[in-house]
């Protein structure tokens, strides 16, 4: 009878490990070998490169399980539009890149226009890596997009300051100080942080589009009253 508990046990153990969810699906973060961080770092080139289909090649000779693999796999996937990069950015979260496990999931959210659930995902990223210029900016994009205007300019000078040369945090910024028609404000960061005119324009339209969808809110809650 003892023997049997204790297989029972054992299969429940390894039912755990191994089930789906659960930690079988987790990425391991053991040490790659040298020659297994050179082909990593080729990957990145090519990824860099714009040669995603080329990245994601080499990247699949590589440990399946390596956090570090998984990671990368999951950003392709993710700007390719492929739902695998959802699992992926999961079987992060509890490792070693858990941050950017939660990073990766507050983008796929951000991008189907989930504001709430990309708040939820990147503020635990914040948390957990509070010094990561890139998640401190996206959580601020997701506040902007919710108008939380004071939270997003906290959050985009936080990147700025990060890391000083980030124009995109620079772009974002510019963007929330339109659309509070601060321009004297707006221009003297253009210029302090070398956006292109393109750049600029961006930033003009994407504050149109918020005073559009702000008045809109606001319509709406009259129809409503």
């Amino acid at each position: 009878m003892k023997a049997v508990i204790v297989v029972c046990a054992l299969l429940m153990l390894g039912g755990c490990a191994t089930g789906g969810g659960g930690l079988g699906m987790g990425a391991s973060c053991s040490k790659l070998s040298n020659d297994q961080e050179l082909a990593l770092s080729l990957a990145d080139n090519m990824a860099k490169e714009g040669k995603l289909h080329a990245s994601l090649a080499n990247l699949q000779s590589l440990p399946e399980r390596s956090a570090q693999v998984q990671l990368r796999k999951a950003r392709i996937y993710r700007q390719l539009g492929r739902n695998e990069a959802e699992p992926l950015y999961k079987g992060l979260l509890g490792s070693c890149l858990a941050a950017e496990g939660e990073h990766g999931l507050g983008q796929l959210a951000a991008g189907r226009g989930d504001n709430a659930l990309a708040t939820t995902h990147l503020e635990r990223a914040a948390q957990m890596a509070p010094t990561n210029d890139k998640i401190r900016n996206d959580l601020g994009v997701v506040y902007l997009n919710q108008r939380r205007i004071n939270e997003a300019r906290f959050e985009f000078l936080t990147a700025l300051e990060l890391k000083q040369d980030d124009s995109l945090a620079a772009e974002n910024l510019v963007t929330l100080l339109i659309y509070q028609d601060q321009w004297k404000q707006a221009s003297e960061l253009v210029t302090r942080a070398g956006l292109t005119s393109e750049q600029v324009s961006n930033a003009q339209s994407r504050a149109q589009a918020l005073k559009a969808q702000a008045k809109a809110a606001s319509n709406q809650v009259a129809v409503v009253k």
